[in-house]
């Protein structure tokens, strides 16, 4: 049993209660949003925002009735970014199941995602919390303005760690901190104890980044998506990065040229694949996580509770474990 199921069977009740209100919250009378929304809810993925924040919450007292709804408000938002992100990518698979722009079209995946949007708005509001409304309301902007921040960081071919960092922090460790903190403001948690939380969110956001980065660079079925797509879009991650540390000036602009092509044949791809293998990018990127494990253990080392501390640090990781 993986550190995930572990915790998933330990927080099973609350989930349980959290996936009922999602269900509830995405019915529609309308026939086409209801098979949509019914497909998409069959595959749920690893709910790790949800789990992180009822966890965060469940240090402090029970899961109640306002956990379950910033829970059920995080996830809903994840996923319309999820079901938006994919058309602009124009990604046909995701946890290997095709998306909702592959099974229908453009349109409908974008109103779909607004549909998922305003149904996360709605339980934050059923919060009667407006630190965990706005919240959810700035986290919405940060998850914007982190896709056209790596669009532009694209087309402008950045291949610093500074950058790198920024986008990711807007894109994916933003998620984890909102979840972190909507949790500590549902469980009435408002002292240090919510900054130590929040630093820890935002490393562990980093580190997910940073594993799903490293899949990018392997054939993999079982992360259900394709293997290359980032470099496809002109996306430089980390392991690119570190590897052009490595090597001469020469070698360093003849690989910075070839991923800022604006398009590449499935060679080209592989050769930049190889590139950071071969040239300790894929090490560099693990001790990197390693290095984001042992930050956040000094930061839970602060907090009081001892099991809710070992849990948090099995699940960072699991994070840098997973071949998922």
């Amino acid at each position: 049993m993986t550190t995930l199921e572990k915790l998933t069977k330990i927080y099973s009740a609350e989930l349980d209660g959290f996936n009922e209100r999602i269900s509830l919250r995405l019915d529609s009378p309308n026939e086409l949003m209801s098979t949509i929304v019914k497909s998409q809810l069959q595959t749920r993925g690893k709910q790790l925002r949800p789990l992180l924040l009822i966890m965060c919450a469940r240090m402090f007292g029970p899961a109640d009735d306002k956990v379950l709804a910033s829970a059920a408000a995080v996830e809903l938002l994840h996923n319309a970014s999820l079901i938006h992100d994919d058309v602009v990518d124009n990604s046909m698979t995701r946890r290997s199941r095709p998306t909702v722009n592959a099974l229908w079209n453009n349109h409908i995946a974008v109103l779909v995602g607004d549909f998922f949007t305003s149904s996360a708005m709605q339980e934050a509001i059923h919060t009667g919390d407006l630190r965990i409304i706005e919240t959810l309301s700035t986290l919405g902007r940060m998850l914007s303005l982190g896709e056209i921040d790596q669009i532009f960081r694209a087309q402008q071919h950045y291949v610093d760690e500074e950058s790198y960092y920024k986008v990711v922090d807007y894109k994916t460790a933003s998620l984890f901190v909102a979840s972190v903190r909507m949790g500590c403001y549902a469980a009435g948690i408002t002292d240090e104890r919510i900054d130590i939380l929040t630093s820890y969110a935002r490393l562990f956001g980093r580190c997910f980044q940073l594993r799903d980065d490293v899949f990018d660079y392997f054939d993999s079925e079982r992360i259900g998506k394709p293997t290359g797509n980032d470099l496809r879009e002109g996306k430089i991650t980390l392991p690119i990065i570190k590897a052009l540390q490595n090597v001469d000036a020469d070698e360093r602009q003849r690989i910075a040229a070839l991923a800022a092509k604006n398009e590449h044949s499935e060679a080209e791809i592989a050769q930049l694949q190889e590139f950071a293998r071969s040239n300790g990018g894929i090490e560099a990127t693990f001790k990197e996580m390693e290095n984001l494990k042992a930050e956040a253990c000094r930061d839970l080392s602060l907090l009081p509770s001892e099991e809710g501390r070992k849990q948090l640090e099995e699940l960072f990781d699991f994070i840098i474990k997973r071949d998922f």
